[in-house]
């Protein structure tokens, strides 16, 4: 295990050296989709930035149990515990089981997570699945003081737990600002409390999810489920905790409130958070006309988009921002990480062809020092390509000679490129086998058709072609000898 891997605590708000609790084990509990839809960028986001810690921790040596839940059942339309269930709604809408919508989106997830090259979570466990655990906790928070029955519904007492704990930490809230900027919303007035949360939902008349209880027939809130899962498998105190930044409040805030609770414990030693994906700087949504799930994305099916995106070109883009930072969505930007993809492959393409020398000029020790150190700091992917697309070019240099490699190096090299492009960052080649090998004869025979439009004097057709291999990565070069061509 590599030391000094440090990652970002937003609890602390400082990156810290990474050291879980009982080493070479490492609990990662991760927040999933919510299966009342397509899913969409957001979702490729934080599927692919855990993806790449789960890979990362697991190429250091660690053992990961990985835990990454779906949430079917309490999550309502609005964070103030009042709306109709999002799920039950598209099925009442769509005249299905509100379980035919959650298994239909589910498998959707899943076949687009796997078109990204995301890893499949050691356990991926579903609320409706756990509704005695959730409903046992409720108990338990009531037993201890921390929450009250009103009208058959449960609610998290917060400005009693904010008394003598640090609730607000996470998201850097204050609770007195909270409530001063709360405002009081139709079937509320069953709360102590303006910030109180339900623990524990009574099911009004015609509400299709419902589960006895103690209290009620009702469901549960959507912030139980986390807590009750991650205990059940990781544990009441584990390592890692992440999701995305729209998670941090109230979701995850409410979560370390009733693991504390209950537990005597805040749950995660590390809280990790994604960033947020913006389009051409606007926030994405669907009355921007710019929201775009993932089966548009791959298909090209969306007027804002000029063709069908391929899904490793869509990994390769998210990785090339930092977690942390927000990552803007643009066609062009997109162009950009197709044309890099497309180099980063050739290249661990091509350093199996190149041949050793007895002597070598480069220094392999450097790409692995300068990839490791990147992803030590923080996960920083962006530094990590950069230093493997410098390689990109000695790579390139070994193939057409100007540079020499020993066995020994080259050996060494091949091993560490390919299982940072490969393992690590979890690319690949979505070629079919036997599709490269038609690039080549396919651009010659245009650059045939080319040159007998050139002869004709067809000058309009000759930059046509020209032009049109450009736009796919393919430049044409015209010199006195004739016209060679090479990927961009």
């Amino acid at each position: 295990m590599t030391p000094g891997f440090t990652l970002y605590n937003t609890l602390t708000r400082t990156k810290e050296t990474f050291e879980p609790l009982n080493p070479p084990f490492v609990g990662m509990y991760v927040c999933g989709p919510t299966v009342y839809g397509e899913p969409h960028l957001g979702h490729a986001r934080s599927a692919v930035t855990f993806d790449l810690l789960f890979r990362y921790l697991k190429d250091l040596g660690y053992r990961v149990r990985y835990v990454r839940n779906i949430t079917d059942v309490g999550h309502l339309e609005n964070d103030a515990d009042e709306g109709e269930d999002k799920l039950a709604k598209k099925a009442r809408l769509e005249q299905l089981e509100p379980m035919e919508v959650a298994q239909y989106y589910t498998d959707r997830y899943h076949a687009e997570m796997q078109r990204l090259n995301v890893l499949p979570p050691s356990i991926e466990p579903r609320a409706s699945g756990h509704m005695m655990e959730q409903i046992e906790l409720v108990q338990d928070i009531l037993d201890k003081g921390y929450a009250y029955e009103s009208n058959g519904s449960i609610y998290f007492d917060v400005e009693k737990y904010a008394r003598s704990h640090d609730y607000g930490k996470l998201s850097g809230r204050v609770l007195e600002d909270m409530i001063a900027n709360s405002r009081e919303l139709d079937g509320q007035s069953d709360k102590a409390g303006a910030c109180d949360f339900a623990l524990w939902k009574k099911a009004s008349e015609g509400h299709i999810m419902r589960w006895k209880s103690p209290w009620s027939d009702g469901f549960p809130g959507w912030h139980l489920e986390c807590s009750a899962m991650s205990v059940k498998y990781l544990g009441e105190r584990f390592d890692i905790h992440g999701g995305g930044m729209d998670l941090m409040f109230p979701h995850h805030e409410a979560e370390r409130a009733q693991n504390t609770v209950a537990c005597g414990c805040d749950a995660a030693r590390y809280w990790v958070h994604n960033n947020m994906i913006t389009f051409n700087g606007q926030k994405m949504g669907k009355s921007l006309g710019n929201a775009i799930n993932l089966e548009q994305l791959f298909k090209g099916d969306h007027p804002l988009l000029h063709g069908p995106v391929p899904p490793m070109t869509v990994r390769f883009f998210i990785l090339q921002a930092h977690y942390r930072s927000t990552l803007d969505f643009s066609v062009e930007a997109l162009t950009a990480a197709g044309k890099g993809l497309d180099r980063l492959l050739a290249a661990a393409d091509t350093i199996d062809r190149i041949l050793p020398s007895a002597v070598s000029d480069v220094d392999v020790a450097d790409l692995e020092e300068r990839c490791t150190a990147a992803m030590n700091d923080d996960l920083n992917s962006p530094v990590a390509i950069s230093v493997l697309f410098d390689w990109v070019r000695i790579i390139n240099q070994l193939n057409d000679g100007t540079r020499k490699i020993s066995e020994a190096d080259l050996r060494r090299m091949r091993t560490f490129f390919r299982r940072m492009v490969f393992d690590v960052l979890g690319l690949r080649d979505d070629n079919p086998a036997g599709a490269g090998d038609l690039v080549g004869p396919l651009v010659e025979m245009l650059l045939e058709m080319r040159a007998e439009a050139k002869r004709n004097k067809d000058w309009a057709t000759s930059d046509l072609i020209r032009d049109r291999l450009a736009a796919v990565g393919i430049l044409v070069k015209d010199g006195k000898d004739g016209t060679d061509w090479s990927l961009k």
